[in-house]
Formats: C-alpha cells, structure tokens, sequence
C-alpha cells in the first residue's frame, strides 16, 4: 500500500538533497534514436518526420509504431489526497507523482509524464485529461480524493479507448486480494463462507471490497465502517451511491461490535484503532489486514501477541506480508500496454491478483533473500505476497494481465504469451536473455561441480539454486559435519547435494598418491601432501576434477584469485595444445552484446604467439556458446601503421591468428574506433577480414583488457558475467571472494556448459 508521511529530521536532509542535487528532480528524457547528424536530424524531423505522420493519419494505430505512444502513460494528480499529506495542492505533489515515474521505469521500463492538475472540478479534471488520449498508451490517476474519484475513473473509463486506472483505489485492492486468497488457504477457510469487517470507506475500501466480491466473498458478508459507525440499514440515503452498496443488515453498529465472531478485518482507515480486547473477539485462525500508514489499525508485533495463530498484514516494510502498490501498477500497465488495451478491467485485475498469489508460493530465490538481508522466506503466515524487489513478479504478473486482455476482447494486438515472456526477462537486464540461454543448454544434464569452500553462506544458496532449478548436482566438499551445521544455521536445506569428507581414509590415500604423481618431483613431500588431503579443501577438489569424479569446480574464496590458477594449473593441468590459461569476462548491453574481453585476469604481458592463443581460445569459447566470434586486436594504431614493439605485437598475433585458424574472423592491430566503425575499417582496409561489430576483444596487455572492461561495466551500463577461466584440461572456475549468490550460480553453469563442451 502506497503511503507517504514527513520524513524524521535526520532523513529531512537527506531527501531534501536528493531530490535537489544535480539534475533538479528524479526524471529526464532520453533519446532513443541516434541524432548527431545532418541526415539523423532530417529523419527525427522536417523533412522526414512527415512520412510516419501521414501514415498515422491513415490509420490511427500505426501511432503505436511510430512514436512512443505505446510505452507512455500519464500520471496525473489534482494534489487532493496525497496520502499521509492530505490536499497539498498539486504543485506540492508533484514529488510524488515523479517518484510514481520513477517507480514504472524501475519496475516495468515504462516511461511516464507526470501531469499535475491546477483543478477541482471534476468536470473540468474529466476535460482536461480526455483531451490527452492521443498522448498517451495510459492514464495513472493518483492521489484524487473520494468521492470525486469514483466519478472522474468511470466517466473517463467510458470515454477513452485506452486504460484508465486509479491506483489509490485498485492498487491496493489487487494486492491485497492476492494476500487473501494465500492467507485463506493458509488459514483452511473458505471464501464463500468467511465474515470480513471493514474499516474505512474510501476509495481504496470499496475498491478493494468490490474486487473481493468478485474473487468470491458474498457482499452480505461484508460489514463496512466509516468514519460514523457501521453502513447499516438505517443509514440509506444518508450516504452517497459508493458506500450504499455495502449497506447491511445488522445490529453492529461500531466496528468493536461488527469484529466478533469475524474472520477477516480490512483496515483502511486510522492508526491503532483495535485493542488486543477487541482482536480476541475474532474467530480462530483471523486474517488481519491492518493496512492504515504508518500506523496500522493495530500494530503486527500486537497483533500476532495477541492472536498467534492470525495471519497479519500491513502497509508497512518492516514487517512480514507488506501490502505494497508497487507490486501492482507497473506491471499491470505493462501488460496492458504490451497488447495495446483499451481498458483494465476486472478480468485482468482478477488475473494480476492471482498471478501474485501463485508466484508467493514458488520457492524464493536466493538473490531475492539476500536483498532482504539473507533471511529465509518460504510460503506461509509470514509470507503471503512476493516482495517488492522479487524480479519475477513482471514475469508473473505482466504475462497473466496480457492474457486476460486477450481473453476479454480489449486487446489491440495478440501475442504468444511464451515469447512475451521472454522479451520481459530482456527488460529485466541486458544479461538475462544471455545468460537465460546457456543455463538452458545445461539444465537437467546432472553435471556435477565441485564446491570447496561450502563453508561460505553464499555457496551453499548457490548450490540450493543449482539444485532447485536443475543446473548441476553440486558436491560440497570438507568436513562433514562443519557443513551440515553452517547449512543449519542459514537455514539452506543440502537436500540433492553430496558431501565429500576429507577425513574418510580411502580418500585420503588417493589424494596423496595424486598429489605426490602430480608435484612429487617438484619439492612436494608425502608428509605436505598428506597435511594438504586432510586440510585443504580447494586441493581435494582440484584432485577430484583431474581424476573426473566431477566435471568441474568451482573455488577462489579463500586461497584468492591468483593461488586458485596457480593450483589448477599444477593439479588439473593445460589442454593439450594450450600454452596458456586465458581470463575472459563478458559484458552484454541494452545495444551490444554479448562482448568478449581477453586476457583481463591472467597473463599480465603476454608475447605475440601468447596473444594468438588467448585470441584462439577465445574465439573458440564464443563459438561453443552458439556465437560466430568477431576477434578485433586492439591497440593504439592501426594495420602495422606505428613501428613500437607494442604494435608490432598485436600485428604479429593477428597474422599468427590468421595463419593457425586462416577461417576465423579476425583483424589487428586496430584502433577501438576502427574497429567498431564498419565504414571507416572499410574505406581505408577494404581486405580487412572483419566484417560487422566485432564480438571479441583482445587487447595487448592484461592492465589494458582489465581497465576496458571494468570502465564500460561501470560506466557504460553492461552487466558483467566472468572471469571464466579457459584453456584448462577440464573445467574449473575461479571466483571473486566478494562474488554474490547469482554470480556464483551463473559461474556454476558456464562451468557445467565448459564439460559439456569440452572444448575451452
């Protein structure tokens, strides 16, 4: 539930700089077309312009092609009803209405207008915002006080031939009818039978109380109250058309006495209004909505004190089961959107409800547990709606809105849900189709990996998510007993993992003899070799991926970066015709990618022929990943045209390049711009080998590949997948000691891919 309320002085500051520092505000407006040119300037506008607007003019909705009508919805305010502030006015809320800009760019990549109305009159508000249809793919209304909202939502619902939606009135009611049809289950009700008492009679109040009517709570079980008391019979005709509705017979005349005997209490109203008295008059197994900001109807930490056996939500982030708009609105406009809708309606609010009830009882992810600081969330009393920041939610919510537009007849445009789905998880990041991709060549191919450092919380969530989505078998490696218990104590269950215990004494034995076969006649006595089996995980794996007992490994937490080679080269060992290992990250952009960087974290000098082979590997790699390799040498000139040593190398590696693998596309040495510059490579090196944007990246020296990479990672908004280490004779990768769950997970499946493949 979306709330606002003056902030404590030690945040007054801050959000005052926040919102001042810079760039006044929180939005601006970007490009989406490319215009640094003469003939850019003449397509963007006059002369060019001219063709899509005569097109439009024949049909209308090629304006959905041609402009960004489809992806842009207004947000439009009068400042009547800004939650916790009341009518500020609508200058004064205008914060908010970009913070609800912000909100659908974050959450749903929708671009907005925030519109703020100098108006009051209903009339003129239903005017002035029907006249802006042409604009817009959608209306968001926010922040209109009731009763006037009611009115200004249905006449422009009637009027307009795109979405209308008032989100302090649906917003609310969508979320929290997810909430309820989880906490009935929960509870073993059933939604015909259950009493619900409600306080508060606005806008959110009816909306929520009409959506539950049609998820299947019976209106005369519904006993609403406002501001007076009970809406009982003795009331009609003293309250307007909106409250009438939810008029009952009853006795009740305060909310005290409506909650006895209760099931259900919907609170919209005002802070700590029930006593604990008044919660134990509620039946056994209660659901209790206490939604009123900040301060709900009764506090959760009460609540649940007094009936422990309720399930409790609030509007409140710092408790279980928020009830938070932001789950909601965004994704129900991107759906919409997406099939060009002429209205929300109930079908599809019904559908985004359930979509969230669904998608609360799936297994959580465990990026999802880390941003809410690693604690376990399961389905259940505490757990009844998805979190705000659980990515998967547009995956959920969007493609079942999109659906139910369809079904109902107000979709412009079909689509296959399918591949709608997949071009949500692009919006997600630039990095999940890619990496959606290659985890699916590996799912369900029970490739195991070896973990060695299972004492990390962080490997065990990442080997729960190998197991849980069918990525590989993960084998944890050290002493079993130390494991079982850190799992126990994170709450991470070891359920399809297996335990190597570096105690058992055929193990051991093995490992000695491999140790002292492998580094016997290089200083390494019976005695080390024996200390090394016993205490030194990482060893035992490494041993492990040189016998084949796994396909490969996964480890660098502990020994770090540059230790962890040095012992797979030593253990596991070079592929034969390799003359050295390669580091290579990928970085995949909203524009470009995937793109290939080598070497960014082995060879820090390396010679022409060295620079030919990382060229080659890498090439290699890009290939096994179903990509045909683009190799651009890069250096500071351009085909031989500098006679430094630098230069002459990177020639030297392009021609060795090209005479070992003379099919490959590969040209150096180039200059950056040269090489991403088709044109000009082509006006002055018409025998160049490369054609198009090159893919892979070799540049001549590792502090060079290592700054080029970490600087467009940075700065130049890729997602950054690596290092994966290649040219080993099987697979083990190395990971940063600050590496998070998701990267861990992703490193394990590019491993797995690397057995499969056999061939980095």
């Amino acid at each position: 539930m979306t709330s606002i309320r003056p902030p404590s002085s030690s945040l007054r500051e801050d959000a005052l700089r926040y919102h001042s520092q810079g760039r006044a505000g929180k939005i601006e407006i970007a490009l989406t077309k490319p215009c640094s040119s003469q003939r850019d300037l003449s397509l963007a506008y006059s002369p060019g312009v001219a063709e899509p607007c005569l097109e439009i003019a024949k049909d209308p909705n090629k304006a959905f092609d041609y402009t960004a009508r489809g992806n842009l919805v207004a947000v439009i305010s009068n400042g009547t009803a800004v939650l916790g502030l009341g009518d500020i006015g609508a200058l004064a809320g205008k914060p908010v209405m970009e913070g609800k800009g912000v909100l659908f760019k974050r959450f749903a990549d929708i671009d907005v207008f925030d519109i703020e109305l100098n108006l009051k009159d209903p009339e003129k508000i239903i005017e002035c915002v029907a006249a802006l249809e042409p604009t817009f793919g959608g209306i968001n209304l926010e922040d209109i006080k009731a009763p006037e909202c009611f009115e200004i939502e249905k006449r422009l619902k009637e009027r307009m031939q795109i979405p209308v939606f008032h989100d302090d009135q649906h917003g609310t009611a969508i979320i929290s009818a997810a909430g309820l049809i989880n906490a009935l289950e929960l509870q073993g009700k059933k939604i015909e039978d259950v009493r619900v008492v409600v306080s508060g009679a606005g806008a959110s109040a009816i909306a929520c109380c009409n959506l539950w009517v049609k998820l299947g709570i019976r209106r005369e079980n519904i006993t609403m109250c406002d501001s007076r008391g009970v809406l009982h019979e003795g009331r009609r005709g003293t309250v307007d058309v909106t409250k009438e509705a939810y008029i009952v017979d009853t006795k009740a005349r305060t909310v005290e006495e409506a909650l006895r005997g209760a099931d259900v209490f919907l609170g919209l109203s005002k802070g700590n209004l029930l006593t604990p008295d008044t919660l134990r008059t509620m039946a056994p197994k209660a659901i209790i909505f206490a939604l009123a900001n900040p301060d709900p109807e009764v506090p959760y930490n009460v609540a649940k004190e007094v009936l422990p056996d309720a399930i409790v939500a609030t509007g409140r982030s710092d408790y279980p089961n928020q009830v938070n708009n932001v789950l909601g609105f965004p994704f129900i406009f991107r759906g919409a959107l997406d099939v060009r809708a002429r209205a929300i309606t109930e079908e599809m609010k019904l559908a985004a409800s359930n979509a969230l009830a669904r998608l609360a009882r799936e297994d959580v992810p465990e990026s999802v547990q880390a941003a809410y600081g690693n604690t376990k969330i399961e389905f259940g009393p505490d757990y009844i709606i998805p979190k705000p920041l659980d990515e998967r939610v547009l995956l959920w919510e969007a493609p079942a809105v999109a659906q139910a537009a369809m079904d109902c007849g107000v979709a412009r445009i079909k689509v296959d849900i399918d591949e709608y789905r997949a071009s949500l998880e692009r919006r997600l990041g630039p990095s999940r189709s890619f990496i959606r991709q290659f985890m699916g060549k590996v799912k369900k191919t029970n490739k195991t990996i070896a973990f060695p450092e299972s004492d990390d919380p962080r490997i065990l969530r990442a080997c729960r998510v190998l197991v849980e989505e069918d990525i590989a078998k993960p084998v944890l490696v050290g002493d079993t007993e130390a494991i079982q218990l850190r799992a126990a104590h994170e709450g991470v269950s070891l359920r399809g993992m297996e335990i190597v215990d570096l105690e058992k004494q055929d193990r051991i034995d093995a490992a000695v003899a491999d140790l002292l076969e492998a580094r016997g006649r290089r200083g390494l006595t019976e005695p080390r070799a024996r200390q090394l089996a016993l205490r030194d995980p990482t060893t035992v794996a490494m041993l492990m991926v040189r016998r084949g007992e796994v396909d490969g490994a996964i480890a660098g937490i502990h020994h770090g970066y540059p230790e962890t080679i040095r012992m797979a080269l030593k253990l596991v060992g070079l592929a034969e015709g390799v003359n050295t290992p390669t580091g290579v990250h990928i970085l995949v952009g909203n524009k470009h990618g995937p793109l290939f960087f080598a070497d960014t974290s082995v060879n820090i000098a390396p010679d022409a022929p060295l620079l030919a082979d990382i060229a080659i590997v890498t090439a290699r790699f890009v290939r096994e990943l179903g990509i045909e390799p683009k190799v651009a040498m890069i250096s500071f000139s351009n085909m031989g045209g500098s006679p430094h040593r630098y230069a002459r190398k990177v020639n030297e590696a392009a021609r060795l390049v090209q005479q070992r693998e003379p099919t490959l596309m590969c040209e150096g040495e180039l200059q950056a711009q040269v090489a991403l510059d088709e044109e000009l490579l082509r006006r002055y090196w018409p025998h160049a080998k490369l054609q198009g944007m090159p893919n892979v990246f070799v540049l001549q020296s590792l502090g060079a590949a290592n700054s080029v990479y970490q600087f467009l990672s940075r700065l130049g908004g890729f997602d950054e997948i690596g290092p994966v280490l290649l040219g080993l004779r099987r697979p083990v990768t190395v990971i940063s000691p600050r590496a998070p769950v998701n990267r861990i997970v992703q490193m394990a499946a590019l491993t797995a891919l690397h057995s499969i493949k056999g061939t980095f």
